[in-house]
């Protein structure tokens, strides 16, 4: 191909001003901070129109998360202190209807579960450790992480935990208490799910998924939509996201990370939740959950109910197909017996 000199001249040009603004925004991109957008977030829920659907349990204050243990078929509901200083409390609902309230030996950020009994729940410097049968908590202090500000959590299927932190660090566990791996390439970690011994991290400020390998070092990482807030793994081995911003529940594969299915979900939806049957999702500027069946190339909505006000957290129990709804600001937790129904 031939080239005038004008024409060359200009290529040149046009090339060495590329180069020095590259330059100059860092001498080392690869050390520079990842660009970040505004964190999306829940809408803020008007006061529900319509009775919820099921039984309510009362619960006061600002639950944050919430897990279904099978082994004691009990719902485990995270909720912080007073202040950030404050002890986090973990409530225990029970199929019997008795309620227990455990007070954690400290502040905590996010709670997994194995179900098998189990509770792991992220806090600063470590974690803490449950037994949900005896409701009694242990801490657990990371080597030489003392000051790390942990944030998300998760247990692969080998029984070693993946921890994520303020400042943009995943750790992957070798014992207890010893990091085997960690990589440091998020804005922040947010959350954290595992199907078999491999993780997928999301990053609010980047709207990212990325996974993790068994030896916890990073494999492909995708955009996830326009603000994704949320994630879970299910029985099938997908990971649901929900992207907020966006208005879409997006569904990937693990091995290798790849998108599979997008699927327009409006009013803000936040709260999700996995099952054999449905995927859930709440919807928390209109106060309701959705059921959408994936079998197929594009998900179909089955069921949707009312729910409580701010229904941010879900959990799901499988064996008496159970779905729990829980409010964020204290309007307690719903649960809706035969959520999924006979498919």
């Amino acid at each position: 191909m031939l080239v005038s000199m004008a024409g060359l001249r200009r290529w040149t040009a046009m090339f060495l001003a590329s180069a020095a603004i590259t330059a100059g925004c860092s001498s080392n991109p690869l050390s520079a901070p990842p660009p970040t957008i505004e964190p999306a977030a829940p809408a803020v829920s008007p006061p529900p129109a319509t009775r919820p659907a099921g039984e309510l349990m009362p619960l006061s204050g600002r639950p944050e998360a919430a897990i279904f243990d099978s082994r004691t078929a009990s719902l485990a509901v995270l909720a912080p202190g007073s202040d950030p200083q404050s002890p986090s409390t973990l409530t225990l609902f029970g199929v019997s209807g008795v309620t227990r309230e455990l007070t954690l030996p400290g502040p905590a950020t996010a709670i997994a579960g194995d179900s098998q009994g189990a509770a792991y729940l992220s806090t600063r410097g470590g974690y803490f450790t449950v037994d949900l049968a005896a409701g009694t908590a242990a801490p657990v202090s990371i080597n030489d992480e003392s000051g790390t500000d942990f944030t998300a959590i998760a247990r692969r299927a080998d029984g070693r935990l993946v921890l994520g932190s303020a400042d943009g660090t995943a750790y992957t566990m070798g014992s207890e208490t010893a990091v085997a791996e960690k990589v440091k390439i998020f804005a922040r970690v947010d959350a954290i799910v595992t199907e078999g011994n491999n993780a997928v991290v999301l990053d609010r400020g980047q709207t990212s998924v990325t996974s993790l390998n068994s030896d916890g070092q990073t494999g492909q990482a995708l955009r996830a939509g326009e603000g994704a807030t949320t994630l879970v793994a299910d029985p099938l081995g997908r990971v649901l996201v929900a992207d907020t911003r966006g208005g879409q529940l997006l569904v990937f594969g693990v091995d290798p990370l790849i998108e599979r299915q997008a699927y327009p979900v409006p009013e803000a939806p936040y709260g999700l939740a996995g099952s054999r049957n449905l995927a859930w999702v709440s919807q928390t500027a209109a106060n309701m959950v959705v059921g959408y069946d994936l079998a197929t190339g594009i998900p179909v909505e089955k069921v949707r109910y009312p729910t409580v006000q701010q229904p941010n957290s879900l959990a799901y129990d499988d064996s008496s197909d159970t779905l729990y709804v829980v409010s964020a600001t204290g309007a307690g937790v719903q649960m809706i017996r035969n959520a999924a129904g006979v498919r």
